[in-house]
């Protein structure tokens, strides 16, 4: 089997992508963090970003959420060539980016929360179309949230995930970006996290989730793309692929001397031949 395999197209051959990024790089001083990337989200789609630490997941997470500017390549929304020189920029696009650290105020409660910066009145707070439009979101996602008037402090890792997920589709975007939504979580708060991704979409969102776990992108992606050092390493569906064929995309384990030697060699050969 070859390193990187092609992903067939007969699922989106009626259907554009909602965001496609071609020939992305990314420099800070020496250091080539990102080079020549390219990726497509379509609607109604997981796609997991998967690669080893250092091989660029966070830097083209923040490119796309308008925290950093990309040196080169171009972003294509909905069919329109964009930028994304803010994150103000990257929310009003349709991109809702929820970051590992969940930024979350822990102090206040679940509606606070959910509409900090986005609060609904004019001289005085409309309390209760907030809660009212706070459980909507949250049925939406099939939420495990016992009230909306607790302190989010009091929440399970999951339920803050859950929060912090629901915040993020106030605005209705068009693509969910979610940064390690798993991560220090136990069984039964990633399963939870789990089918709020698939509640994301069933809504039609395309989803982006950058995970080191692979059992949870088995689980969920459709697609997954593999960055190595920086660079496209594979792209494959997932109920094509094994576990093997995206470790040994992730580590470059079919990059070794060897198999170096062997490709010369066969190189070699077919040369003579011809």
């Amino acid at each position: 089997m070859t390193l990187v395999s092609e992903v067939s197209s007969g699922k989106h051959e009626s259907v554009d992508p909602v965001m496609s990024i071609r020939g992305i790089n990314k420099g800070f001083g020496a250091v080539q963090a990102l080079t020549d990337i390219s990726l497509d989200i379509y609607p109604g789609e997981v796609v997991a970003l998967v690669g080893d630490n250092g091989a660029g997941k966070s830097t083209l997470v923040k490119i796309l959420a308008g925290v950093h500017p990309q040196d080169s390549g171009t972003i294509t929304f909905h069919d329109k060539l964009v930028s994304i020189p803010t994150p103000a920029a990257s929310r009003a696009l349709g991109i809702a980016t929820v970051f590992q650290d969940l930024a979350l105020c822990d102090n206040l409660d679940v509606v606070s929360n959910l509409f900090l910066g986005r609060e609904i009145g004019t001289i005085a707070l409309n309390e209760v179309e907030m809660e009212s439009r706070s459980w909507e979101l949250l049925r939406q996602l099939s939420a495990k949230i016992p009230s909306v008037r607790i302190p989010v402090a009091s929440l399970s890792g999951g339920q803050r995930q859950t929060v912090a997920i629901a915040r993020s589709l106030i605005g209705e975007p068009s693509i969910v970006i979610l940064d390690e939504p798993t991560a220090a979580l136990g069984v039964a708060q990633t399963a939870e996290v789990l089918n709020l991704i698939e509640r994301l979409r069933e809504r039609g969102h395309g989803v982006l989730l950058i995970s080191h776990n692979l059992a949870d992108v088995q689980a969920v992606a459709d697609r997954v793309v593999v960055l190595r050092l920086g660079r496209n390493n594979g792209e494959f569906r997932v109920a094509d692929v094994s576990y093997e064929d995206i470790i040994a995309a992730i580590t470059g384990a079919t990059d070794n001397v060897v198999t170096r030697r062997e490709a010369a060699v066969r190189a070699q050969t077919e040369e003579k031949n011809k």
